[in-house]
């Protein structure tokens, strides 16, 4: 690793040499929170968002995992757009999950339709705690939420100035209208961002640098608040995991040779 420290009230930044250094290093962070929510909780709950790094995953209790989306696109689930397939090819056709334990959204119905029914079932996993609870809202507590984060700054599918970052009464909300293709979304809101046991921000490539400067740097209030700024758990732990050309515009970082 090129370098580990906390960078003000921003979380821990991880920064790495390279991409193989990067996932191997998230790959050992996330089988020690699994480890830990297993032997707390009797299981660990994940929410992945987009084409996570989590090819490299060891040796984990898969049985014990139970895993959703921070957000994702409403296309069909074999569309190359879909979150959900590019967490199967990489991941979840290789490995022994519970194929009831995986909770992707139902792709037939309209991105509001979506989002309420995926809100919905997480809510009965709450009451059955599959899902934590958060002790200071109703919010759904997950072990882990992984994102990450575009060039311009968004993350899951909360973009820049859009309506659906002062959602505050939902936990899954949708879009028709985003920035990229395709259109149609469902998105956790903030609060359940923010309500995590831990938030897993990975993030790589020089045509993010700026970005991820202006979401952990002190950059003053005339800045744009970028919708990665306003990620800040709660009663939860922030890790970025950088590599050195996202991290290159970092104010006060030495990296060592």
């Amino acid at each position: 690793m090129a370098l580990s420290g906390a960078n003000n009230d921003r979380g821990e930044l991880r920064i790495h040499e390279n991409l193989d250094e990067l996932r191997t290093d998230l790959a050992d962070y996330i089988a020690e929170l699994s480890e830990a929510a297993v032997k707390e909780r009797g299981v660990f709950a994940i929410a992945l968002s987009g084409g996570s790094l989590i090819g490299l995953m060891g040796t984990v209790d898969w049985a014990k995992w139970y895993i959703f989306w921070a957000d994702e696109r409403v296309v069909a689930k074999n569309h190359s757009d879909s979150n959900y397939k590019l967490a199967k090819d990489g991941l979840l056709s290789k490995v022994p999950i519970v194929p009831s334990h995986v909770h992707s959204i139902n792709d037939s119905v309209s991105a509001e339709e979506a989002a309420d029914e995926y809100m919905f079932v997480i809510r009965q996993l709450v009451k059955i705690r599959m899902v934590s609870v958060s002790d200071i809202s109703d919010c759904p507590k997950f072990d882990l939420i992984l994102l990450g984060m575009g060039p311009d700054g968004h993350i899951a599918s909360l973009f820049p100035n859009h309506s659906a970052l002062n959602e505050t009464e939902e936990w899954v909300t949708f879009i028709t209208d985003s920035p990229k293709p395709p259109p149609e979304r469902i998105t956790f809101t903030l609060p359940v961002i923010n309500s995590a046991s831990n938030v897993a921000m990975v993030v790589t490539g020089e045509s993010k640098a700026e970005a991820v400067h202006l979401a952990i740097d002190n950059v003053g209030p005339d800045c744009p608040s970028l919708p990665a700024r306003l990620v800040q758990p709660t009663k939860g732990k922030l890790v970025w995991f950088l590599d050195k050309p996202a991290a290159s515009k970092l104010g006060g970082l030495q990296f060592s040779e």
